[in-house]
């Protein structure tokens, strides 16, 4: 029991990890194959992931509206736009909304009319409430107390500022500015924070291939 739990499992993570690691570094015929065969892997236990996600996300929910608890009317709105949206994925794959909007046609009970004109509206209306509560956090955060949320507060006005049309009726250096911190000091901030995420990844793949990291295998 403990070799399947355990042993397995890790042997597994290290064996996969080497052959991801040489396939990138030995140029042969044979490391692309086992590159293209682990890739294929990936995707088959991607799939499997999203139906494991996708039950426990029912049962969370039908647990929520069979025990009432706060929300749960949203619980029964997430099962009407679950079948909803899984009835018109059954009814129709989608071929035919594309050959009728070629044509001129109407819209059926389909994903990408579903997608169009309700996915993205809804989304539309999710991020327009969030610039509210950006602008919001950007009021506290821009106070100029001290030097760097002074320094902050400059940059973050002059890039507003050059990027809508009254900068350039301001003054024409607006827009120019703008675009030199946009190009240099912010580019150059995020490719520091790309390259400490860089290091991160390879360290905490390092640990999971050597089996120092076992926290994916359940428990401490």
């Amino acid at each position: 029991m403990i070799l399947i739990k355990r042993t397995l499992p890790l042997a597994i993570a290290f064996i996969c990890g080497l052959l991801m690691i040489a396939s990138f570094f030995i140029p042969h015929q044979f490391s692309e194959n086992v590159y293209k065969e682990m890739v294929t892997t990936t995707r088959i236990i991607y799939a499997f992931a999203a139906l494991i996600g996708l039950i426990s996300l029912l049962r969370l929910h039908w647990k929520r509206i069979a025990f009432k608890r706060e929300g749960y009317g949203f619980s029964l709105l997430f099962f009407v736009a679950f079948l909803f949206t899984l009835s018109a994925a059954i009814y129709n794959d989608g071929s035919w909304f594309f050959n009728q909007r070629e044509h001129g046609g109407g819209y059926p009970l389909t994903i990408p009319w579903i997608y169009d004109y309700v996915f993205l509206p809804a989304g539309a209306t999710m991020f327009s409430i969030l610039a509210f509560f950006i602008a919001s956090a950007s009021f506290r955060t821009f106070r100029a107390r001290t030097l760097p949320a002074t320094l902050l507060l400059l940059a973050a006005t002059v890039v507003m500022l050059g990027r809508v049309p009254i900068g350039s009726y301001l003054s024409d250096h607006l827009p120019i500015l703008a675009a030199w911190l946009m190009d240099v000091p912010n580019a150059a901030v995020k490719r520091a924070i790309f390259i400490g995420v860089a290091l991160g990844v390879i360290s905490t793949s390092l640990r999971i291939i050597f089996g120092i990291e076992r926290t994916y295998l359940g428990g401490e």
